[in-house]
C-alpha cells in the first residue's frame, strides 16, 4: 500500500500540467500493469547505458512495444 502511494506521488510529480482525469487514467494503467512498465524502464536504462539519450532510448523502446501499449490503453482509456 505504501509502495502504491509513493508511486502515485512520483507519477503525479512527473505529470504536472496534465489534467487530473488523465493523470488518474495513467496511474491506473501503470498500477494495473507494473511488470510491463518495469520492463520498459529496464529496457530504457539499458539503452541509456549503451550511450543513448534518455529521450531517444524511450522513443525506441516505446516504438518496439507500440502494439502492447495500444492494447493496454484501449482497456483504460
Amino acid at each position: 500500500m505504501f509502495k502504491n502511494f509513493l508511486m502515485k506521488k512520483m507519477l503525479k510529480t512527473q505529470m504536472k500540467g496534465v489534467p487530473e482525469a488523465e493523470q488518474e487514467k495513467l496511474i491506473a494503467l501503470v498500477s494495473d500493469n507494473p511488470e510491463f512498465f518495469q520492463t520498459l524502464a529496464l529496457e530504457i536504462q539499458t539503452k541509456m547505458k549503451g550511450g543513448k539519450d534518455q529521450t531517444v532510448a524511450a522513443m525506441e523502446v516505446l516504438a518496439a512495444h507500440k502494439s502492447e501499449i495500444e492494447e493496454l490503453t484501449k482497456k483504460i482509456l
